[in-house]
């Protein structure tokens, strides 16, 4: 078992083996709210200069409640609209995967450089949105990374709406 910068690191990496050894481990899902709350305040230190520090707590507080939601839409999507021959998956597996998936948040902190700020968000944004369809994949024991990518695009229209 990967210590838990380990699984930092190997989420960042966009390994495959990360998000399905977390999937797996029930006793990592604090380790999982940690990497949300980590990537949400960094992220939110990094954008100081547009915000403030009560900014910065609200982005933390609303990054986790929608990690959660999140989490329990994905789950639904991936589980009974979008279903493969061998998805089985529970809240659990999916907040520790999309919970991992957020850890290249945490080089949001980096935006606090003036000519960082907006390529390190956008930097961001594309890699975290990358380890998601990773992780939906571990986490529902999909083969198809398309089927993992359409059932993001579903969630992320559900969560707009």
């Amino acid at each position: 078992m990967a210590s838990f910068g380990a699984r930092i690191v190997g989420a960042m990496q966009l390994k495959a083996a990360t998000f399905e050894e977390v999937e797996h481990d029930r006793t990592a899902t604090g380790q999982a709210a940690v990497v949300v709350v980590l990537s949400q305040l960094a992220q939110g230190i990094g954008a100081l200069r547009f915000g403030s520090v009560r900014g910065v707590v609200l982005a933390v507080v609303a990054g986790s409640i929608g990690w959660v939601i999140g989490a329990a839409v994905v789950l639904v999507i991936g589980t009974r609209l979008f279903p493969a021959k061998d998805t089985e998956a529970d809240m659990g597996q999916m907040l520790r995967t999309l919970g991992f998936a957020e850890a290249a948040g945490m080089l949001g902190v980096f935006g606090l450089v003036p000519a960082l700020n907006w390529p390190i968000f956008a930097v961001c944004s594309v890699w975290i949105l990358i380890a998601m369809v990773i992780a939906v994949r571990q986490a529902l024991d999909y083969t198809s990374t398309t089927r993992a990518i359409v059932v993001c695009i579903v969630a992320w229209i559900v969560m707009l709406a």
